[in-house]
């Protein structure tokens, strides 16, 4: 494959990924676009969009290139690949004060643990390391998601 993505841009898409949505890279341009399930089932029932602002048209627009093209898209991973509880527990086990690490264990535990788990990293003042490490797992998922599809990126 000839294209190369930016593996930043491939972070921050995962990141901000929500429910209805798709992120998808465009396999012969290396795009990344992101279409709504309302856009997708607009073009499906092929309403007319005409009439929508500017915007909302442009992503008719891309909407209506993934149905006619499916085959050039491939989606990115999802937040669901992406499981940020994981994260959060693995960086807990890197902790090496035994006594953070078995508060942020507890703290993670059950209903409110990533309140709690932001409240222990503001608390001990691990913000810095937190955040260090998360971006490293984005980047670590993201560049194996471009291995296993054989995609060329530039870090």
């Amino acid at each position: 494959m000839n294209i190369r993505v930016k593996l930043k841009d491939i972070i921050e898409e995962m990141e901000i990924q929500f429910e209805e949505s798709l992120s998808l890279l465009n396999m012969k341009t290396g795009e990344i676009v992101l279409v709504t399930s309302e856009d997708l089932s607009a073009v499906e029932d092929e309403k007319p969009f005409d009439h929508l602002p500017e915007w909302e048209q442009e992503n008719r627009k891309i909407a209506i290139d993934v149905v006619e093209n499916f085959e050039n898209y491939i989606e990115l991973p999802t937040k669901y690949e992406v499981n940020e509880y994981e994260i959060m527990e693995n960086f807990c086990l890197t902790v090496r004060d035994q006594r953070k690490q078995e508060s942020f264990l507890r703290a993670i535990k059950g209903k409110g643990a990533f309140r709690r788990f932001k409240d222990k990293i503001i608390d001990f003042e691990m913000e810095g390391q937190w955040y260090t490490y998360r971006d490293e797992s984005f980047k670590q998922i993201a560049i194996e998601w471009c291995q296993k599809n054989k995609i060329n990126f530039i870090e």
